[in-house]
């Protein structure tokens, strides 16, 4: 008989990342050289207001790319702090609420309307509530933040041609997720009520992030599959856990936790500055634009768990979704 899932809190995954941070071991990857360059590139990075979010859109500016910081309404001043920190002019900003697919749709309308062409799409914008928190579609707002509003944009990407497949001898696109170890941790994907709202408190916070995490995995596996059917790859599609990271994500934390949660941020976690390691690297590294499929945890090489590499559960994930895409489009 197969254990039940143990519950994780805040409290919990800021134990797993301590233990991370002291097992570190030698890296299989070096970090990509300062004068490997990305120059004309469009790059979208999804919440780049703050966090690892910012400090990839400064890095990939800094390299050349022209970057489009896709950001919850509220953070105007964003575009011109990250102009002075990476020393380029090309950046700019729009708005999108992943919470809120209708939001989502409008964003894609604006990058198809001024005909914009996707180089690297950075899909890192992420939270963990506290409790339950519904979207205005009636979804767990992880479930549609980590994962339905990231299928949704990529759909349209797709089809909108604001992401194209490389032709024969074309430099392939990037998709890069920003996901976690906490994927592993999770138990099956429910797909008969697939990202139904649900009330939870804080005991179970954890646990609805990891699930959602794996739900993210698991996609992110079956799209690269899906986008290079053949021997050819034709899309890169890559994920990754940057290990732990002093961020906001626990700003929702409780008061009588953010006493221990904030010191032990800034005591073992490492700044966003130095955890963007693996995302420059699959953003940049010309490896990984001559391939699909890589999961990095901090500057290793490793496999995704069983679940999300099954293809069964890919397929599986990919429609029960499609309903759920299908319907977002009369939500706009």
């Amino acid at each position: 008989m197969s254990r039940a899932p143990k519950k994780r809190t805040v409290v919990n995954a800021i134990t797993g990342a301590v233990r991370d941070f002291r097992n570190l071991k030698s890296p299989d990857l070096e970090p990509v050289p300062d004068d490997v360059r990305i120059d004309g590139k469009t790059c979208l990075v999804t919440g780049a207001n703050s966090g690892l979010g910012r400090a990839a859109a400064i890095e990939l500016a800094r390299r050349g790319g022209n970057m489009i910081l896709a950001c919850r309404p509220g953070h105007n001043e964003t575009c011109d702090e990250i102009k002075e920190a990476s020393g380029s002019e090309t950046v700019e900003m729009v708005e999108v609420d992943l919470a809120d697919v209708r939001s989502v749709h409008h964003c894609c309308d604006e990058l198809q309307l001024r005909g914009i062409k996707i180089d690297i799409a950075l899909m890192n914008a992420g939270l963990m509530t506290p409790t339950a928190r519904e979207t205005p579609q009636g979804y767990d707002t992880m479930f549609a933040v980590h994962f339905l509003s990231k299928r949704v944009m990529i759909d349209r990407w797709i089809n909108d041609g604001v992401i194209s497949p490389a032709g024969t001898g074309d430099e392939l696109p990037r998709i890069v997720f920003v996901s976690s170890e906490s994927h592993r941790s999770s138990e099956a994907i429910e797909f008969d009520n697939l990202g139904e709202f649900a009330e939870y408190g804080i005991k179970e916070s954890m646990r609805h992030y990891g699930l959602s995490k794996l739900v993210l995995s698991t996609y992110a596996t079956e799209l690269s599959r899906r986008l290079n059917p053949g021997e050819n790859t034709e899309v890169a599609v890559h994920a990754l856990c940057p290990g732990g990271v002093s961020t906001k994500i626990a700003r929702d934390a409780p008061a009588l936790l953010k006493p221990i949660v904030n010191p032990a941020l800034r005591l073992f976690f490492r700044s966003p500055e130095k955890a963007i390691a693996p995302i420059i690297y699959l953003c940049c590294a010309p490896e990984a634009g001559a391939a699909t499929g890589m999961y990095l945890h901090l500057m290793n090489r490793k496999a995704v768990s069983d679940s999300a590499a099954d293809p069964d559960n890919g397929s599986r994930l990919w429609d029960a979704s499609e309903q759920m895409v299908v319907k977002s489009r009369d939500a706009t």
